[in-house]
C-alpha cells in the first residue's frame, strides 16, 4: 500500500518549524496546518493552510483533499475555542456535545487525547514529534559542562516529586523547588511566565538570595507522549537566569530540548546546568 503523506498541525513556537524540517530532510513533503492566531512562523516553501482550532470539519477536508494518512500535532496552543467555534464532522456530530465539555473544563491532557481520538476515528494515525525529529529528545545527564551541586540534586529530587504530583492532576508539567521549598509549580501561564513569577519573588524577598534552585519539567505520567511532550529552549535559559536558578532537569526520552546546540552553549556562559533525568533510576539518576 502506498505511503501517503504527513500533516503538521502547527501551534506557535519553534517546535513545527523543527518538526517539518526534520520530514523535509527524511525525503517526506509534509503538509502544515497552522493555527488561526496560534501559529506564528512563515510557512512559505511549504504547502500549508490556516484553520480554526476547532474546526474539525475543515481539518478533515484538508486531510481527505492532500491523502494525508498521519499527522503531528506540534507547537503551543494559548487559548481554547469558544463553543461557537467548534465545526464538527458529520460522523463527530453525534459527540458534539461531550467534545465542548470536554474543550471547556477537560485537562489539557484530556483535551489532546479526546483531539487524537477525532483524528484517528477517519483512518489517520497521530505520531509524535519525537518520531519525526528523534534528534530533539533530551538524554540522560548533563548535556553541557555544568553539572548540579549536591544541593541543586536534593532540589531536583523535590521538584521532580512536586512536578510528578501536579502530573497527575492533568494541570501541569514543571515545578521549581529552592532549598528543598516547592516555590512555583506552573498553571496554564507556562513554564516561562512561571519563571517570571519566580524572578519576582525573588526580586521582593519572598525567595532566598542565598539559595538559586531548579526547575523540573516532567512528562505527565498518564500522558499520550504522542503530543504536548515538555520542552525547553532558549528562552528556558534566559528565564532561568533572571530568576537566579542553578538549572533545569527534564524527563529524559519523554523531552524535548529545542535548538540543543545553542540551548547547551547559552547554559555553559551563563553557569546553569541542563540534565537529563531517568524516572527508573534512584534519585532520578543524579545521586
Amino acid at each position: 500500500m502506498a505511503k501517503g503523506r504527513l500533516a503538521i498541525i502547527a501551534g506557535s513556537g519553534l517546535l513545527p518549524s523543527h518538526v517539518a524540517t526534520a520530514a523535509r530532510d527524511a525525503g517526506e513533503n509534509p503538509f502544515i496546518i497552522a493555527l488561526k492566531d496560534e501559529a506564528d512562523r512563515s510557512w512559505e516553501g511549504f504547502d500549508h493552510a490556516v484553520i480554526g482550532v476547532g474546526d474539525f470539519a475543515a481539518l478533515h477536508r484538508i486531510f481527505k483533499n492532500n491523502d494525508i494518512d498521519r499527522v503531528v500535532m506540534s507547537g503551543g496552543v494559548r487559548r481554547r475555542p469558544e463553543w461557537r467555534e467548534v465545526r464538527p464532522t458529520l460522523k463527530t456530530l453525534v459527540k458534539l456535545p461531550s467534545t465542548i465539555r470536554t474543550l471547556l473544563a477537560g485537562g489539557d491532557d484530556t483535551v489532546l487525547r479526546m483531539v487524537i481520538t477525532l483524528i484517528e476515528e477517519n483512518g489517520r494515525r497521530v505520531v509524535g514529534a519525537h518520531e519525526i525529529a528523534p534528534d530533539l529528545l533530551a538524554s540522560v545527564g548533563p548535556l553541557g559542562a555544568v553539572h548540579p551541586s549536591t544541593d541543586d540534586i536534593k532540589d531536583v529530587a523535590r521538584a521532580a516529586e512536586a512536578a510528578d504530583a501536579l502530573g497527575r492532576l492533568d494541570v501541569g508539567q514543571g515545578a521549581v523547588a529552592v532549598g528543598g521549598r516547592i516555590v512555583a509549580l506552573e498553571g496554564v501561564e507556562g513554564t516561562d511566565s512561571m519563571l517570571e513569577r519566580v524572578a519576582n519573588l525573588r526580586a521582593s524577598g519572598r525567595i532566598s538570595s542565598r539559595r538559586r534552585g531548579v526547575l523540573v519539567k516532567l512528562c505527565k505520567p498518564q500522558q499520550d507522549i504522542r503530543a504536548d511532550l515538555p520542552s525547553i529552549g532558549i528562552s528556558t535559559i534566559e528565564n532561568l537566569q533572571k530568576a537566579g536558578l542553578a538549572g533545569v532537569a527534564v524527563e529524559a526520552g519523554r523531552s524535548l530540548v529545542l535548538e540543543r546546540n545553542a540551548v547547551i552553549k547559552a547554559a555553559d556562559e551563563a553557569g546553569i546546568f541542563v540534565c537529563g533525568l531517568d524516572r527508573g533510576l534512584p534519585s532520578w539518576g543524579l545521586a
